[in-house]
C-alpha cells in the first residue's frame, strides 16, 4: 500500500513543484511505482511531467467533485516514468465548490483509496497557500516534506506551517507528521545559507534531510522541455542531488516502518 506524502510550504517560489517532479522521477529510477498528484491550479507539475494541461478533458477537479475517478483521469508521464493526476486552471473553482460539500477536507483521501495498492509512493504537490486544496492533501497524507530555502523569512513561514500540521494532526489526521525538511536552492558560498542551515539542524535534528539540493540552471531549464531535471540532464549536480534524495527517502521510510 502506498505511502502518501505532501510536498508543502505556504511560501511561494521555494521549489515545491521542482521537488515533487524530481522526487517522483528519482523514485521511479529506483524502481518505485509513483503517482504524482497535482493539487495546484497552476498545473506546473503536470506540465513539468510532460502532460499538456491545455488538452485535458478531465483533471483532479472532476475527481474532487466526484464526477470522475482517479483511474480514468490519471495520465502517464512518458518522460518521468510515473503516473500523474493532472491539474489545470479549472481546479481553482474547486476551492469555492468544496466549501459546501460533505466531508470536504477528505475528498482526496476518499478518491485515492481506490488506487493505493497500485503504488509505492503517492506524492502531492500542494499550492503555495494553506487553502482547502492544501487541507485535502494534508488530510490524506502520512507525512509532509517541506522544501525550504536557507533564508530568515523561510524560518518564519516554517513555524506557521508546523502549527497548521500540528492542528491537522490533532483534529483531522492523526497519522500526519513532518517527514523532513529539504534544503533547496542551497548555495554553500553564502554565509547566510550556512547559518540558517546550521539553525535548522540545531532545532530539528534528524528531521532535516542530509541531502541538499544546490542552485542549478539545468533543473530550471527542464520544465520547458516537459521533463523532470533528473531525466533532462542526469549528470547535473541538481539531478544527482534529487536522485540521492530519493534514495534517502526510501531509506527513511524503511526506518519509520521498523
Amino acid at each position: 500500500m502506498a505511502k502518501i506524502f505532501c510536498i508543502a510550504n505556504q511560501k511561494g517560489g521555494v521549489g515545491k513543484t521542482t521537488t515533487t517532479v524530481n522526487l517522483a522521477a528519482g523514485l521511479a529510477k529506483l524502481k518505485q511505482r509513483v503517482l504524482l498528484v497535482d493539487l495546484d491550479p497552476q498545473g506546473n507539475a503536470t506540465m513539468g511531467s510532460g502532460v499538456d494541461k491545455a488538452k485535458l478533458k478531465t483533471t483532479i477537479y472532476q475527481v474532487l467533485l466526484g464526477m470522475a475517478d482517479v483511474r480514468s483521469v490519471r495520465q502517464v508521464s512518458t518522460t518521468g516514468n510515473y503516473d500523474v493526476l493532472p491539474a489545470n486552471r479549472e481546479l481553482a473553482g474547486a476551492e469555492v465548490e468544496l466549501v459546501e460539500m460533505d466531508d470536504r477536507e477528505n475528498r482526496l483521501r476518499l478518491a485515492l483509496a481506490d488506487v493505493r495498492d497500485d503504488y509505492d509512493f503517492i506524492l502531492i504537490d500542494c499550492p503555495p497557500a494553506l487553502s482547502m486544496l492544501t487541507l485535502n492533501g494534508l488530510c490524506c497524507a502520512h507525512g509532509v516534506i517541506i522544501p525550504m530555502q536557507c533564508e530568515y523569512y523561510a524560518l518564519e513561514g516554517l513555524s506557521d506551517l508546523a502549527n497548521t500540521i500540528k492542528k491537522v494532526h490533532l483534529n483531522l489526521n492523526p497519522e500526519l507528521e513532518i517527514v523532513g525538511l529539504l534544503r533547496v536552492m542551497f548555495d554553500p558560498r553564502m554565509t547566510l545559507s550556512q547559518q540558517v542551515s546550521a539553525q535548522l539542524e540545531q532545532h530539528f535534528g534528524d528531521k532535516v534531510f542530509k541531502t541538499m539540493i544546490p542552485r542549478n540552471v539545468r533543473l530550471a531549464e527542464a520544465p520547458s522541455y516537459g521533463m523532470p531535471g533528473v531525466v533532462f540532464d542526469p549528470s547535473s549536480k541538481g539531478a544527482q542531488a534529487y536522485i540521492a534524495f530519493g534514495a534517502e527517502m526510501v531509506e527513511r521510510i524503511k526506518q519509520l516502518e521498523k
